[in-house]
């Protein structure tokens, strides 16, 4: 019987591994999932891993709390020209003037907080 081990999809290489955790799943939230590293819970290519920001490449295997995965490096698209589709909308946002009305002023005055004042 053979194992077949779920991929999780990451489109930057290298990434951490706290954050893999995060996007596999694994765990509820980043601050859950650099305690669980650096208390030993989880494993690196079958080898147990304390660093929270371990480097994690494609085909490495990541193992914490029954669950296996396996990284797998995805390319982002690129367009004719060779540049990826998120540079060409940076670029294209960067050309995109800002509206430089200034915003509306109300005539009322509200106060800034609901707190109340402090007074000794």
């Amino acid at each position: 019987m053979t194992n077949v081990i779920p991929l999780v999809d990451i489109s930057v290489q290298p990434i951490e591994l706290c954050k893999l955790l995060k996007i596999a799943n694994m765990v509820g939230g980043g601050g859950e999932a650099k305690i669980v590293i650096s208390e030993g819970y989880v494993l690196l290519n079958n080898e147990v891993e304390f660093q929270k920001r371990k480097k994690v490449r494609h085909n490495d295997i990541v193992e914490f709390n029954g669950e296996t995965v396996q990284v797998n490096f995805v390319q982002a698209n690129k367009n004719k020209s060779g540049k990826s589709a998120k540079s060409e909308m940076t670029k294209s946002a960067k050309r995109v003037k800002p509206n430089n009305k200034p915003a509306p002023i109300d005539t009322i005055e509200s106060p800034r907080s609901k707190r109340k004042p402090i007074s000794f």
